[in-house]
């Protein structure tokens, strides 16, 4: 037994989404207060992903996979590999220069042509190989650039720059595949003001008159408050701070980021700060997650600080660990497995209170708790004592299936999987995801897909089932909600991958219920497998871009009951 570790958006469309502040989706659908672009200026944005050569029907991947990908899989693409370790990327290539993106969008088009289609983004401080001459002016009065490993990026004011000194590259942070999760984060317990700088003793009085009060119930509450987490804001910090309440106490002043000293404002990512002389700048409301690239003090108060840089006070958030849990390889058919390592047939404890059961003549006797979200190995039988399907372990006790659910090889292999594909299979009724190459399983992992469960997803929060590609991947996006009494708003939703319409597979930092339905209708994952998956999938992310799309070519996703 292996215990475990603690609606239609195409690319177009979520391009028109930029917000000043982030992406802005949602996995049933998004924003449509904006027109959305085509893909590229002569096709449709609904272009069906896998409506490939061989005519397969919309939504369906191409069997043939005979498209070629515009995004090639280079070194350092697969910056994480399925067992969680890193590679870094590679140096400089020779007769390369190095471009870095200003805005917190910055376009990778296929062509040097504003009206071409965008094969990804850049966002704000990412730096990248790009070539020294200039590829064209064709609505880029700085000229186009080409960058690796595809595509061209204008340089100009707000975009790009070959200056990598620029203050905007300093600034920022970028994101950290070391670890689950690429940046700090936070959900908000108490709404407040966001300032584009750190306030000032009566900046605090004007836009938080009822500091003191907020700051009391803070140091009293024991779930989210001071006492909480201070681990998690120390992510990138040197040395050994005070705790959270000596600092307050003391009053303790740390080294603020550069750009933040001296009453300084940063370069302004966001779009929101209107004038060096600005504030308070937006609002962090409840029922919001943050994600933070810097963490200091400031006489006793703690502040973070977001990647399109404004500053927040870190009181008003409860730190977000994330959850531990992460899915296991599987070994090769007939492979003895390593630790942390399947074979099939085997079962994932996807709810909590499972039992050993063991045959005591004719009755099923106890015999102690089986830890949640571990996987056993099964011998292949199985049988039904009070109408309850039980697997027999390789360690001679039975699990139910009520708690866990028998995995398998697929019985017919698709065309996709014959061809050598990569593809990923989800069960919903098992709340399992099997990773492929072709026809050999490499991982698994416990998924939480649609509330819903099973109901038809054109009008609850079920998932949607069918055969897909992945078309759009972001390394985090922001994702919300408008719905009455279910508002929320998520920002740097981490390791998103889109594969029909609003549905994507994405970490989840909000939720540790891995292996029962829990999203609005999207895959969550935890956020260590989706950091895994994120990278073994395709299209690839080149290194240094934060999202990228193939709308033919991505892995095959299938979603069953």
């Amino acid at each position: 037994m292996l215990r475990p570790t603690s609606r239609s958006v195409g690319f177009g469309l979520l391009l028109a989404l930029v917000g000043p502040g982030a992406w802005t989706c949602a996995c049933k659908g998004a924003h449509d207060d904006a027109d959305a672009p085509a893909l590229a200026a002569s096709e449709p944005a609904a272009s069906p992903p896998g409506a490939g050569a061989d005519g397969a029907a919309s939504g369906q991947p191409s069997a043939s996979g005979s498209a070629v990908p515009e995004i090639p899989v280079v070194a350092g693409s697969r910056r994480v590999d399925l067992d969680g370790a890193v590679h870094a990327p590679p140096p400089l290539p020779p007769g390369r220069v190095r471009l870095a993106a200003l805005g917190w969008v910055t376009p990778v088009q296929k062509k040097p042509d504003p009206g071409a289609s965008r094969l990804g983004t850049l966002r704000a401080g990412a730096v990248v190989a790009a070539s020294p001459e200039v590829a064209g002016t064709t609505g880029c009065p700085g000229g186009w650039h080409a960058v690796e490993p595809a595509g061209y990026v204008c340089v100009g004011e707000g975009s790009a720059t070959l200056a990598v000194d620029h203050p905007v590259v300093s600034a920022t942070r970028p994101p950290d595949f070391t670890r689950r999760l690429p940046y700090m984060y936070g959900v908000v317990t108490r709404g407040g003001p966001l300032y584009a700088r750190v306030p000032s003793q009566a900046d605090l009085a004007e836009h938080e008159p009822n500091l003191d009060k907020h700051l009391q119930k803070w140091r009293d509450d024991a779930v989210s408050g001071a006492r909480y987490g201070l681990d998690v804001w120390l992510r990138w910090t040197e040395g050994t701070p005070p705790d959270a309440l000596a600092a307050l106490a003391e009053g303790t002043t740390g080294e603020a980021p550069f750009f933040l000293r001296d009453g300084g404002v940063g370069p302004n990512v966001s779009g929101l700060v209107k004038s060096p002389s600005a504030v308070k700048v937006d609002e962090a409301k409840r029922r919001t997650g943050r994600s933070f690239i810097h963490s200091f003090l400031s006489e006793g108060r703690r502040y973070n600080v977001t990647p399109d840089l404004l500053v927040a006070p870190a009181d008003r958030f409860r730190p977000i660990r994330g959850s531990e849990f992460h899915g296991f390889r599987v070994a090769a058919d007939g492979a003895t497995p390593e630790p942390e390592a399947v074979r099939f047939p085997f079962a994932l404890v996807r709810r909590e209170g499972a039992r050993k059961w063991r045959w005591d003549g004719k009755k099923m006797a106890d015999d102690g708790p089986l830890a949640w979200r571990s996987a056993v190995l099964l011998t292949g039988k199985q049988k039904f004592h009070g109408k309850v399907l039980h697997f027999e372990t390789v360690d001679g006790f039975w699990v139910d299936d009520r708690h866990a659910g028998r995995t398998d090889p697929a019985k017919k292999w698709p065309k996709w999987a014959k061809n050598g594909q990569k593809w990923i299979d989800v069960n919903i009724t098992k709340q399992t995801l099997v990773a492929y190459e072709g026809m050999r399983a490499v991982y698994t992992t416990l998924v939480s897909s649609g509330e819903a469960g099973l109901a038809d997803a054109e009008d609850t929060t079920a998932t949607k089932k069918g055969i897909f590609r992945v078309h759009t991947k972001f390394v985090s996006v922001t994702m919300d909600s408008k719905v009455v009494g279910e508002e929320f708003e998520l920002r740097d939703v981490p390791y998103v991958q889109y594969f029909e319409e609003g549905y994507a597979l994405h970490g989840a930092y909000w939720h540790d219920k891995f292996g029962s339905p829990k999203s609005h209708g999207c895959i969550n994952l935890s956020p260590e497998d989706a950091r895994r998956l994120f990278f073994w999938t395709d299209p690839p992310v080149p290194a240094g871009w934060h999202s990228a799309a193939e709308p033919l070519t991505g892995t095959v996703v299938f979603v069953h009951p």
